[in-house]
């Protein structure tokens, strides 16, 4: 059986000593109201939440200008409005065709080069093919966020199916951006095919 709530005995403050403890008080809630205000300024101008997360990022790491597109403070440059290599210029552009090149020649190649034939031309000046750039650039984003472990178990199949096969079937095949180059391995060849003109030009 519980016991019986016992009252306490009211707490008595001394007469000489109640002025201080007024005092006290008076002064925590002087700096409460201070600290809220300086909170709400600091709230009001603080810049709002990116929504958009990390990501790539997220899985957009590997140097890519998914993960470095933010401008330095003091820095003129404004982020750029897509992460897509072909909405870049100047020394962006650079940066990431470099860390682009580095990852198709260190990983794509040696696991997915294939060996190269009249059905699977390949250039080795690769740079220099938009259409190439464009479509490799698209397949090592898909691949940055695919094989994070955000992306779960099946994130390498999914980047498998949906993103290099594609991309190599159309990088590679006869009428494809390298149809006018090397077609052998032991007869190296570049050149860049013309492209439609625009009409009315």
């Amino acid at each position: 059986m519980a016991e019986p709530a016992q009252e306490s005995e009211p707490i008595r403050v001394a007469d000489h000593d109640l002025d201080d403890l007024v005092a006290t008080v008076a002064r925590l809630v002087t700096e409460s109201h201070k600290q809220s205000e300086t909170l709400a300024q600091l709230t009001d101008d603080a810049p709002p939440p990116d929504d958009e997360g990390d990501g790539a990022e997220r899985g957009a790491g590997e140097g890519s200008v998914a993960a470095t597109s933010a401008a330095e403070p003091g820095d003129s440059q404004e982020r750029p409005a897509s992460i897509f290599i072909l909405a870049l210029d100047g020394k962006a552009y650079v940066e990431e065709l470099a860390a682009l090149t580095s990852w198709v020649h260190d990983l794509l190649l040696p696991v997915y080069g294939r060996e190269i034939t009249t059905g699977r031309p390949w250039c080795r000046q690769w740079q220099e093919h938009p259409e190439a750039v464009a479509r490799l650039h698209a397949l090592w984003l898909a691949w940055q966020q695919l094989t994070d472990t955000e992306a779960g178990l099946t994130g390498p199949s999914t980047w498998h199916r949906d993103h290099l096969d594609p991309a190599l079937l159309q990088l590679r095949i006869p009428d494809g951006p390298f149809g006018a180059c090397t077609t052998s391995p032991t007869r190296p060849n570049h050149r860049l095919l013309a492209s439609p003109e625009p009409a009315g030009a």
